[in-house]
């Protein structure tokens, strides 16, 4: 398989920490890619030229991270990630899958208006998504992860990391004690000690 690859991309970091879980990650072959300038081969695996973007073994092109997990949960013999569906399990681990990947959406979001000039209208985009991730936050501290077990767990210790990686001037865990101590301990496992963001 080869996954087209941003190593500052959470999205990114998603997909990889899950194929570690599933200990398959030595099956992709990343491959770094430039989405903002639309390269060619991306392109062909993902006409919306955003990574992740996975070309399957039989050249299926596989796009957008929840959509890539869910296909590796199906490879190897690991534990699922995805729990089984209509399961009570499974609805709270989406839950959470939907509450970090909306932690991650506003984040980026903000990372990108960064740049510009920051008139009355960026202010108040920012200052919107700024208050979707804190009030995102509030919900996962009153019901925190156990442990790194599926994908929503996943998908919060990426978030969680990613706001350390580009927000760290707005610390976070003083207010959220819970989920401060869950990710001091998940942090230390493969998934997410081997996908560590950079720059």
């Amino acid at each position: 398989m080869k996954l087209h690859h941003s190593p500052a991309s959470p999205y990114v970091r998603k997909v990889m920490a899950c194929a570690i879980a599933r200990g398959i990650d030595h099956r992709i072959e990343t491959v770094g890619t430039n989405p903002h300038v639309s390269p060619a081969d991306l392109l062909a695996s993902n006409p919306l030229s955003k990574v992740p973007a996975l070309v399957a073994d039989d050249g299926t092109a596989i796009y957008d991270s929840p959509v890539i997990c869910e296909y590796l949960d199906t490879i190897g013999d690991a534990p699922a990630l995805f729990p089984p569906t209509g399961s009570a399990a499974r609805l709270r681990a989406q839950i959470m899958h939907a509450a970090a990947d909306g932690i991650l959406d506003a984040a980026v979001a903000r990372r990108l208006n960064m740049p510009h000039p920051q008139d009355e209208g960026r202010k108040a985009f920012d200052a919107r998504q700024k208050a979707a991730v804190e009030r995102a936050l509030d919900v996962l501290e009153a019901n925190p992860p156990a442990g790194l077990a599926d994908i929503g767990a996943i998908t919060v210790g990426c978030a969680l990391g990613y706001l350390d990686f580009r927000f760290a001037a707005e610390p976070w865990r003083a207010a959220h004690p819970k989920l401060a101590a869950w990710f001091a301990e998940v942090s230390t496992l493969p998934p997410l000690s081997r996908t560590v963001p950079a720059a």
